[in-house]
């Protein structure tokens, strides 16, 4: 199984351009933010804890790391339709786009940082803060762009083009039974908390993930070499071991090592003993790989690679 390359660089460059304001994006982001900020503590009680933390783990665990990352955007698993739209219907949930948005995020910003050369914005070069602003708030703007094509097979799919043009509606239907069971405490909690932990969190994790850290592999002709992080695979659901997943993004298991836990592979596993997940995905040999070398510690590279780029244009 090969990776899923939907970026054509065609006399692109990763370097020029710069992060301008979305405004769609900055609204929806820190009014989520905002609430969870100013509502969180006045609705604040343990059962709407309780259930913000279940539904967060729960939501990203299954719908986003299992469904839409390595699933409908890496596809190191196949499934039945109905349940690959429910997961990936559950990734919606999370708040951070809609399906078509993921791709383009997350395939832009991966080609990008296996070119020699990349943009801060995609190298998380910066301030922790500069970095957090600049995804909650901007997209970039290439002076010259790669062209990014999405599969007929999804782009075709009426659902997941209705999904992608109401994404942000769908926390209304997350509402009703929230409301039901807990009031406006519920709502705040389960919507407004959940998502600003989802989407800080997804943003949070990136960041460490792609600065300097630990690892055995590194990408040939990568400007961005990515991490592991050790203590925080049952948080991440597995996404920590980066630098294992930049080494072989056709697998579905990112956690390779001992002591590397990946709930993400768990629940993709037991999807294919119960017949639900066919295609399982696995990391290609060593000698199939003329791409990646092997390093002892890849942090000298790293903060080689992580000098902060000549390109400085950026909003304010």
């Amino acid at each position: 199984m090969k990776p899923v390359l939907r970026v054509d660089d065609s006399n692109a460059s990763a370097v020029e351009g710069r992060p301008t304001l979305d405004v769609k994006k900055a609204v929806w982001n820190w009014s989520m933010i905002a609430g969870a900020i100013f509502l969180g503590p006045l609705t604040f009680g343990w059962g709407a804890v309780l259930m913000c933390c279940v539904l967060t783990y729960f939501s990203l665990l299954v719908g986003h790391s299992a469904g839409m990352h390595r699933m409908m955007i890496h596809k190191t698993y196949q499934c039945p339709q109905l349940l690959e739209r429910t997961l990936i219907y559950i990734g919606v949930l999370v708040g951070m786009a809609g399906p078509f948005g993921i791709l383009r995020i997350h395939d832009v910003r991966d080609w990008a940082q296996r070119q020699k050369e990349c943009h801060d914005f995609f190298a998380h070069r910066r301030s922790y803060l500069k970095d957090v602003f600049w995804q909650l708030t901007c997209c970039f703007e290439f002076t010259h762009p790669p062209r990014f094509t999405i599969e007929d097979q999804l782009a075709g799919d009426r659902w997941y083009q209705f999904l992608e043009a109401t994404w942000r509606y769908h926390q209304l239907i997350v509402a009703v039974p929230l409301y039901s069971f807990g009031g406006w405490t519920w709502i705040v909690w389960g919507i407004f908390v959940r998502v600003s932990i989802g989407i800080v969190g997804h943003w949070t994790i990136t960041y460490f993930c792609h600065n300097p850290g630990c690892g055995k592999w590194g990408v040939k002709g990568a400007s961005v070499q990515a991490s592991n992080i050790p203590g925080i695979g049952f948080l991440t659901h597995g996404e920590c071991w980066h630098n294992n997943h930049h080494a072989f993004p056709e697998s579905a298991r990112i956690g390779l090592d001992k002591g590397q836990t990946d709930l993400s592979w768990v629940f993709i596993s037991w999807l294919g003993k119960i017949g639900l997940a066919t295609n399982i995905g696995l990391p290609r040999s060593f000698d199939q790989r003329d791409d990646l070398f092997l390093v002892d510690d890849l942090v000298p590279r790293i903060q080689e690679l992580k000098s902060p780029s000549p390109v400085r244009d950026d909003p304010g």
